[in-house]
């Protein structure tokens, strides 16, 4: 009886272990990443606009002594045009590119743009006949008048000489002449009040 118990509880024994073989889980198959594309801080467009086309426009001349935009307002140091243009994202982004790149080794230096690219821009492919609707949708722009302050940087204790090249590096990447300017004192600026009896005497 004992040999035939054995036997049963062998068989038992080999059944068990060929169903864990067979039944045994699987490695698991590597998980494809899906990534989604997102718009950085870099790419330079406007997250949501009324119409997707415009008019080509001009560049606006200021002839009524407006003066908005012309001077440094956050910075210590600021790039300014010389000349009517219009920069496309494309540019804005290599020109603060290399100055971030040129201002990183100071603590606390900071960048600032002053314009925005939020006009598209359209193009028609070469050779394209006349008519048939406005062209397909190229890149983003902005119109920048003349004497507009484009970039500004400050911050950090930073010294003329650096804010100056770093300056000179974004200057490089845009297709207008730039100058260097320096916030301006106020109190340097302000005319003294005379008085009446200063007058008189």
């Amino acid at each position: 009886m004992l040999p035939v118990l054995l036997k049963r509880s062998l068989l038992l024994l080999k059944q068990k272990v060929r169903i864990l073989t067979v039944q045994h889980t699987p490695p698991l198959a590597p998980i494809a990443l899906t990534y989604v594309q997102q718009r950085f801080r870099s790419d330079f467009a406007p997250r949501k606009i009324k119409y997707k086309k415009k008019h080509k426009g001009r560049v606006p001349v200021r002839i009524g002594g407006s003066t908005k935009g012309n001077t440094v307002a956050f910075g210590d140091f600021g790039l300014r045009v010389k000349d009517g243009v219009r920069l496309t994202s494309s540019q804005l982004t290599a020109a603060r590119t290399a100055i971030k790149r040129k201002i990183k080794v100071i603590k606390g230096s900071q960048v600032w743009m002053r314009v925005f690219p939020d006009i598209p821009v359209t193009s028609k492919g070469n050779e394209t006949r006349m008519g048939k609707g406005k062209g397909s949708f190229e890149y983003w722009a902005c119109r920048v008048p003349m004497n507009k302050i484009v970039f500004e940087v400050g911050g950090g204790g930073m010294r003329k000489e650096v804010a100056k090249e770093a300056l000179r590096l974004a200057s490089d990447r845009l297709p207008v002449k730039t100058e260097f300017v320096v916030k301006e004192n106020i109190e340097n600026n302000l005319i003294p009040i005379k008085i009446a009896h200063d007058i008189i005497n």
